[in-house]
């Protein structure tokens, strides 16, 4: 709540990174994290893509519902680049 009101739109890391570990740090899961990193604004894309890529590391899996719609919603040569990705670099 405390970095909206003076957040400007900026691209850079340094517009993006800290916004998103804020957002990060304000959640209380992996849903919360995403959604507070776009309630931001600006270069939210962005935003929460970091932030969910930290809340997905220390949360856990991403919840079954929201991945049920993302892998939906993604064309499926990016879904298949995606699944190779997980099977090859983040194997447990």
């Amino acid at each position: 709540d405390e970095i909206r009101p003076t957040y400007k739109f900026d691209v850079s890391c340094q517009g993006s990174v800290p916004q998103a570990m804020m957002a990060f740090l304000e959640s209380t899961d992996f849903e919360d994290a995403i959604r507070t990193a776009i309630s931001i604004g600006g270069d939210s894309d962005t935003i929460a893509c970091i932030a969910g890529g930290i809340a997905e590391a220390f949360y856990g899996e991403v919840p079954e519902a929201i991945a049920t719609q993302v892998w939906k919603r993604l064309p499926p040569p990016l879904a298949h680049i995606t699944q190779q990705f997980r099977a090859n670099i983040m194997k447990k």
